[in-house]
């Protein structure tokens, strides 16, 4: 699969839905940045729980791993914010889902997302760099990963 397939898995089911989100973590720094390697993508989701019976139903079993709707519910719940996973059996492609919850950054994010459109007729809503370089610089402060810090440094002009 294309790397753009890989992403439309996961995106289409959120764009049939409506359900606000955006891509950030690797897949956003690569936009703004310098291609590199990665095994997921990340993004974030506002979902409510009335909107879980029609996400659950959006990615089947049969293609996908997705957590039982009770436990999307608990993640809904949780403060500041939850997260799950969603993969693609086929591919073994993993999204890794962050709720908006109450996080501030989240909500200022979804307010400034931006349309990308990568041609072919497939678009995708974007994190704005702004929050992409801080949420790398806090992966960093956490995990000491320098792969954050390079990410951050090829996304500024020279």
């Amino acid at each position: 699969m294309q790397a753009h397939d890989l992403l439309y898995v996961f995106i289409d089911p959120l764009e049939r839905l409506g359900l606000p989100y955006f891509v950030t973590g690797s897949m956003a720094s690569i936009f703004y940045g310098e291609p590199r390697l990665t095994h997921d993508v990340d993004l974030v989701l506002h979902l409510s729980r009335e909107d879980i019976p029609d996400l659950a139903s959006q990615f089947s079993l049969e293609e996908f791993y997705i957590p039982p709707e009770e436990i999307l519910e608990i993640e809904v719940r949780r403060r500041p914010f939850g997260h799950f996973n969603l993969i693609h059996h086929q591919s073994g492609f993993k999204a890794d889902i962050y709720l908006s919850g109450e996080d501030k950054l989240h909500t200022w994010a979804l307010a400034h997302r931006k349309k990308v459109d990568l041609g072919g007729g497939l678009s995708l809503w974007l994190a704005p760099p702004e929050y992409v370089i801080l949420r790398k610089l806090e992966y960093f402060r956490e995990g000491g990963s320098q792969k954050h810090i390079e990410d951050i440094k090829k996304m500024l002009p020279l």
